[in-house]
C-alpha cells in the first residue's frame, strides 16, 4: 500500500490553490482554519485531520486522489452517484438532510476509512 507523502499532498494544494488565483489567506478563511496551519500543511510540516482535508477538497473543487496521489479523478461524478444514498422508502431524503449533506457525510466516513486502512500497515 502506498505510503502519504504530506509534502506532495501540501505542493498540489498550493499548485491548485495558486491555479485559483487564491491567497493562502481566501483559501484558510473558506475552510475554517488558520492562514499559519493552511502554511504548515502546503509545506508538509504538519498533518490535518480528516475533516480539514475534506473541506479543502470542497473548497478547491479538487478530489481526494488528486491531491492524496496527483491522480485526478471525477470527483464530482463520484459525488453524484451518492445521490441514492441516505435516501430512504420510495426515494425520499432522510429527516433533515439533503443530498449534499449526505454526500458529504458519506464522503467523509470514506476518507476515515481510508485513513483508518492506512495507519494499519
Amino acid at each position: 500500500m502506498r505510503e502519504l507523502d504530506y509534502g506532495k499532498i501540501g505542493m498540489r494544494i498550493r499548485q491548485v490553490r495558486k491555479a485559483k488565483g487564491w491567497s493562502q489567506n481566501e483559501l484558510a478563511k473558506q475552510c475554517g482554519i488558520s492562514m499559519s496551519f493552511l502554511g504548515h500543511i502546503e509545506r508538509g510540516s504538519r498533518v490535518m485531520s480528516m475533516e480539514t482535508f475534506v473541506r479543502i477538497c470542497k473548497v478547491l473543487d479538487a478530489g481526494a486522489d488528486e491531491l492524496l496521489w496527483g491522480e485526478a479523478s471525477p470527483s464530482g461524478a463520484a459525488l453524484d452517484m451518492w445521490g441514492s444514498v441516505g435516501k430512504g422508502d420510495g426515494g425520499k431524503q432522510c429527516k433533515g438532510t439533503g443530498k449534499q449533506a449526505d454526500s458529504y457525510a458519506m464522503y467523509v466516513r470514506i476518507m476515515k476509512s481510508v485513513a483508518e486502512i492506512m495507519n494499519e500497515t
